[in-house]
């Protein structure tokens, strides 16, 4: 069995992350959602929420999981017998960086592939931090996550 990590804080997950998730499945026979518990960045929602709220997207999704995991991508990839970290490009200035880490990742663990997938065109601009800044501002968010992490998104905002 081919198994690929995609790796992420997911927060929160949006149609973008999605997207990729169904175009990895293509290629892969499984993928695992890795949730990042220790990134240098602050997320804004919680692991567990974080795992929730992708949990909730992808039900009735086939082979997929959705796992945490703290420390180096590679030594996570080696426990659960990953071959493939799938990444997304949605623009040049992505690939510098990402290229970057795919060769640090193979110098780890020369076992490991780096896939890089592009989203559909109407998720090129989208991130994360879009979401939030546009959630926390009033704006709509509509078509940019499912309505659940809509829905929990205004929850958060609305105690801030």
């Amino acid at each position: 069995m081919l198994k690929a990590i995609y790796p992420g804080t997911f927060d929160p997950i949006t149609n973008g992350h999605l997207d990729l998730i169904t175009r990895a499945l293509k290629l892969f026979d499984e993928v695992v959602v890795a949730v990042a518990v220790n990134s240098p960045k602050t997320p804004t929602f919680s692991l567990k929420e974080r795992i929730d709220m992708i949990e909730k997207c992808l039900e009735g999704v086939a082979n997929v999981q959705v796992m945490s995991f703290h420390g180096l991508l590679v030594d996570f990839s080696r426990t659960i017998k990953a071959r493939a970290i799938v990444r997304g490009l949605r623009a040049v200035s992505d690939f510098e960086s990402e290229l970057q880490m795919a060769l640090v990742n193979r110098k780890l663990f020369g076992e490991i592939e780096t896939v890089f997938l592009t989203p559909k065109d109407r998720y090129i601009y989208l991130s994360s931090s879009i979401v939030k800044e546009l959630a926390q501002l009033g704006g709509c968010v509509e078509g940019m996550v499912y309505n659940y992490v809509k829905e929990k998104l205004e929850e958060k905002f609305k105690k801030s």
